[in-house]
């Protein structure tokens, strides 16, 4: 397996996220301390060429690093501008959201990237751990979640927020939009629970709330090619499915070892496929259509894996970041 790795010293990651415009470029949020104190950065990473990686002698080759960003608190999360190829946000654990430009080679390389944000967001009181930007319908829209139990819309061109919501009754670690249904999303919090929600529903109240785990729901990430489904993953090391048409109970469960579930990616390439980062420093790859067992399990961290994504513009290609400091890039063999 050809994989391209970067290191991070004395800052731990978060989460990663691939350029919708540049299929070699992607942004990723550290933060010092694991996120308990002190600082976080946000770096631009560059990928070596298909074509340099088709021809190394080597396989594994290292991550580029065009430019790193700096912010007085972790940075637990990353979103690209789904309209502008430079800009980007991020989610901070001082309770802000951070809006940056010149994320892009020409501007990185001439060194013309500011130092600090086009605006910062403050209005939680505790730290964001989600942060998600809308695409399609709501692409001017960002949704943050946050441990002081609220989720809030935000206009990026403007200094307030929208919209509160209020639904839960511990900390939230995740909020998506659905890919597919105007103005839905979804959010899970350590209260075990899944809220579904509509964005233009002021009140700021769930359209539904169900008891997706007994413990701990940490992740949820929506089917790209079914706008029904949806799925949960919690400290109980569960992965279940959900269709809204029938929530009463989970259409699927998938067991992902005795550790938490932290983040959960669909693939954009394949309706059956997905991935994993867990708490037991793996990686896993699964393909519904092929059986409820991991296809790969890559154990390449040391740490707690926290970040993931698929490549939107290159079928089957993954990253994943831990508290190791260490990302890497790849496609699983299950997949190659």
């Amino acid at each position: 397996m050809q994989t391209q790795t970067h290191t991070t010293p004395d800052r731990h990651g978060y989460s990663l996220r691939f350029s919708p415009f540049e299929a070699n470029h992607m942004l990723l949020a550290t933060s010092q301390l694991y996120g308990l104190a002190g600082g976080g950065s946000l770096f631009l990473l560059a990928q070596s060429s298909t074509a340099d990686a088709k021809i190394g002698v080597q396989s594994q080759q290292q991550l580029t690093e065009l430019c790193r960003l700096e912010w007085s608190d972790g940075l637990f999360d990353v979103a690209w501008c789904p309209y502008a190829a430079d800009i980007a946000a991020t989610a901070s654990g001082d309770g802000s959201l951070q809006i940056w430009s010149g994320l892009d080679v020409e501007s990185a390389v001439t060194e013309q990237t500011p130092k600090e944000p086009l605006i910062c967001l403050q209005e939680h009181k505790n730290e964001i751990y989600s942060l998600d930007w809308g695409e399609k319908w709501n692409y001017h829209t960002l949704l943050s979640a946050s441990w002081d139990c609220t989720l809030k819309l935000w206009d990026c061109n403007r200094q307030n927020s929208i919209t509160t919501f209020v639904g839960h009754n511990d900390l939230i670690y995740c909020a998506k939009y659905s890919p597919l249904i105007a103005n839905l999303f979804a959010s899970v919090s350590t209260d075990g629970h899944l809220n579904l929600w509509n964005s233009l529903d002021f009140p700021g109240k769930p359209l539904m709330s169900i008891e997706a785990h007994a413990s701990e729901a940490l992740s949820c990430d929506w089917s790209h090619f079914d706008r029904n489904v949806l799925l949960t993953g919690g400290s109980d090391g569960l992965i279940r499915g959900w269709d809204l048409r029938k929530m009463r109970t989970h259409i699927f469960e998938l067991y992902s070892g005795e550790f938490a579930v932290r983040r959960l990616a669909c693939s954009p390439h394949s309706a059956t496929v997905l991935a994993s980062a867990n708490y037991d420093f793996t990686t896993r790859i699964w393909d519904l259509g092929r059986g409820e067992s991991p296809q790969e399990i890559n154990a390449q961290h040391t740490e707690f894996v926290c970040g993931l994504d698929w490549n939107p513009q290159r079928a089957h290609e993954l990253a994943d970041c831990g508290w190791d400091s260490l990302v890497n890039v790849y496609t699983p063999q299950c997949l190659a």
